[in-house]
Parts: structure tokens; C-alpha cells; sequence
């Protein structure tokens, strides 16, 4: 009898207010081992609040959050040094993770493509490569499970794509990547697509099972 793995990252009962607004009402979300999930909703939906609220860096007021692993964390706002190069912060977050080398660091400087800009200081990148050194930092460890909070929001075109060949690697090695966003242009990328909607999180529905059910109303 094959045994079932253990979701990667399991969100129970997720409720957060800010005073008297109440953001999440009751979100959950399951994410199995290399799946790949988008969760998506409007601009003011919570989305970013529910993303720190599992990811740790927000206390909720109520609601439970298991994982299985090392968690990555890449925030919709970089968390960078203005001061410090690129080189610089690959090194502390190397040594705060206590990685033997830079070699992961390396790979994926190379394939976001801004080896150019590793010893210019953060505050003098354009957005995009910030954002480039952001996600680098999120996967320098090599988590088991990602949350990526608008990722590639100040990409071109080119690295739009660096970044889908970069997912895809990760799903074939059994990484689960959540990532939120208010839209979805390519949702054939996507194994699940949960919408967050008045606090709580829905499963989209395919367009066969919309026309399914709208067939039999």
C-alpha cells in the first residue's frame, strides 16, 4: 500500500482583522509536494496579508499553518540593503542559511541574467533587477516550499519567461510554489487556482466544469 506524502503546507482557519477590518475570514489552503498554485484576487483582496500570515512574518488572530520543510519567502516589496551590493547580500544570506558555497546563488544569478549588476549596490538597481535579487534570495536555500508575493511584477519580457523556465525546474523536482497575483495571464500553467474572495479562498473552477454546471442550472 503506497502511503500518501504529507502536504507540503497546509493553512487552516486563517483569520486576520487590522481594527475593526477583517481581511481573512476563514482562509485555508492545502499545497501538495510539486504543485504549483495561484492564488488571485483583486487588489485590496488580502492577498499579501495572507501570504505573511503563512509564510510567519504576520501574527494572525486565529487559524493554524503546518509545513513540510524549508520554507522560501519572496515578499511583493524587496527587503533589501540600499547600501549593500548584490555580491554582498548573496554572501550574508548565504552564511544566515549556512551554505557551504555560493554555487546555488551563482546558478541563478545566471539564469535570471544580471551577473553585470553583482557588485552594484541594491540602491542603485532599477526595480526589475531588485526584484531579480529579491527572488534569488527567497531560493538561495533551496526551499521545499515558496511563496512568491507578485514575483515578476518589473520583469521584461525575457526574464517573464527566465522566470516560468525557473518554476518549472522547481515543479520537476518536487518543490510546491505558491504565488499570488491579481491576474493570470497564463492559468494552463497553474495545477490549482484558488481565488480569495470576502477572506476566504475558493477553487476556481475549470471553464469545462463552469459549462458544466451551467449547462445543467
Amino acid at each position: 500500500m503506497t502511503t500518501r506524502p504529507e502536504p507540503a503546507l497546509t493553512a487552516r482557519d486563517i483569520h486576520k482583522a487590522f481594527g475593526k477590518h477583517q481581511v481573512l475570514r476563514g482562509a485555508d489552503l492545502t499545497v501538495e509536494p510539486g504543485q504549483l498554485v495561484a492564488v488571485v484576487g483583486e487588489n485590496g483582496a488580502g492577498k499579501s496579508t495572507f501570504l505573511k500570515a503563512i509564510a510567519g512574518t504576520l501574527p494572525v488572530d486565529r487559524g493554524e499553518v503546518r509545513l513540510s520543510g524549508e520554507l522560501g519567502y519572496c515578499p511583493q516589496d524587496p527587503v533589501l540593503n540600499a547600501n549593500l551590493t548584490v555580491d554582498q547580500h548573496l554572501h550574508y544570506f548565504a552564511a544566515a542559511h549556512r551554505l557551504g558555497s555560493l554555487d546555488r546563488a551563482d546558478e541563478l544569478v545566471d539564469l535570471l541574467g544580471y551577473d553585470k549588476y553583482r557588485s552594484t549596490a541594491a540602491g542603485d538597481l532599477s526595480g526589475g533587477t531588485r526584484q531579480k535579487l529579491n527572488l534569488t534570495l527567497a531560493l538561495l536555500h533551496d526551499p521545499d516550499v515558496l511563496l512568491l508575493d507578485e514575483p515578476y511584477q518589473g520583469f521584461d519580457w525575457e526574464t517573464y519567461l527566465r522566470f516560468w523556465d525557473l518554476v518549472d525546474k522547481l515543479h520537476e523536482r518536487d518543490k510546491a510554489v505558491v504565488v499570488i497575483t491579481h491576474l493570470v495571464f497564463e492559468q494552463e500553467r497553474f495545477d490549482v487556482l484558488a481565488d480569495l474572495v470576502d477572506g476566504r479562498l475558493a477553487p476556481r473552477r475549470s471553464e469545462e466544469e463552469q459549462e458544466r454546471r451551467h449547462a445543467a442550472v
